[in-house]
């Protein structure tokens, strides 16, 4: 069947043809517009209608790199049904390299938004009424906050087989099992029936190429499953099931001082084992951080200075530790970056 037409900001895209369009946000101070820039790829035939979105935190820049590169892919002139790529929801916290709106709103606290609230409520109504109503499913990528790097993780309301069927499809190691939380995207998005998965790799500010590269493979994973993509030409490795944590917690600082991690990203942990040293500048006094618990650090501090209760180690719980952590480690080995001769646009960022 002939995919339908979609009017995005009155614009038309219609069967097989692709187009960018600027949804206007607003203007700066300076009368200067401002615009959300959309990608709408529309196949030949119907299909699912999937929106892939990025920087809803403005500092969370990793996605921005993940749609680029996805838009590159020769397989979409295969594409059944509908691709809507937003590499920047919020395009004024970009500009200023911070999470936030300029009234320190978080957008992702915001959602469904109103037509006549705040910058960030308006924002998140725009994207609402212009992508997610045109939409079938979703994906949000996000990284960790400023000094903080996350494990290649989904993050999906595991009782809902939709989501939890796209969520495994995605291949990451580490699936969390987590509750929609209140003004978010993807709980907005789940109320208009549109199940939305949540990918979290990388830290705030910085490309992180395994992040990336991983992103991009669990996106057209994703798209595979959904029948836009044929699948693979290739022969077909065997998927390793990813391990479900039902609960995390971040382990806190309980002095302040330097921060010494004995423990990696991606590590597996006992309950004992030493995370960390943190001691004043003199090391007169140390106080050592173990964890409470067995699991895996899936998000970690990369600031070396703590206040007392900074989070410092973010925990998955799993009583299998060994058996997620070789997953892991399989994982990171098969996104390493493949270093080229001669640089060509889209080698490995290092």
């Amino acid at each position: 069947m002939p995919n339908r037409r979609i009017s995005i900001n009155g614009t038309d895209i219609t069967a097989g043809t692709r187009a960018t369009i600027d949804l206007p946000v607003g203007r700066l101070y300076t009368h200067t517009p401002m615009t959300m820039p959309v990608h709408v790829i529309s196949g030949k035939l119907s299909g699912p209608r999937l929106f892939i979105c990025a920087a809803i935190h403005g500092d969370e820049i990793n996605g921005v790199e993940i749609i680029r590169r996805l838009l590159k892919l020769p397989a979409l002139k295969r594409l059944r049904g509908t691709l809507f790529a937003v590499p920047i929801v919020n395009v004024h916290g970009l500009l200023n390299h911070s999470r936030y709106l300029p009234d320190r709103r978080d957008l992702n606290r915001s959602f469904p938004g109103t037509e006549t609230g705040s910058l960030a409520g308006r924002l998140a109504h725009l994207f609402m009424q212009e992508i997610v109503s045109n939409c079938s499913h979703g994906i949000d990528i996000h990284t960790g906050a400023i000094h903080r790097s996350n494990l290649p993780q989904i993050r999906a309301n595991l009782s809902d087989d939709e989501t939890a069927r796209l969520a495994r499809a995605f291949q990451v190691p580490v699936i969390i099992d987590a509750n929609l939380r209140d003004g978010s995207l993807r709980q907005a998005a789940a109320e208009y029936g549109v199940p939305t998965l949540l990918y979290e790799a990388g830290e705030a500010l910085r490309f992180d190429e395994v992040s990336i590269r991983a992103g991009v493979n669990g996106i057209v994973n994703v798209m595979r499953e959904l029948e836009m993509l044929p699948a693979s030409r290739g022969k077909q490795t065997p998927v390793s099931e990813a391990m479900v944590a039902h609960s995390s917690f971040w382990v806190r600082a309980s002095e302040s001082g330097i921060l010494r991690t004995v423990v990696p990203l991606g590590g597996r942990v006992k309950k004992g084992t030493l995370l960390a040293v943190v001691a004043d500048p003199f090391g007169e006094q140390e106080t050592q951080i173990v964890s409470p618990c067995h699991g895996l650090v899936i998000g970690r501090s990369n600031l070396p200075l703590v206040n007392e209760g900074d989070a410092m180690f973010h925990i998955a719980r799993f009583e299998d530790v060994g058996d997620v952590a070789a997953k892991v480690d399989e994982f990171q080995e098969e996104h390493l970056p493949e270093f080229e001769p001669s640089p060509t646009p889209d080698s490995p960022i290092i």
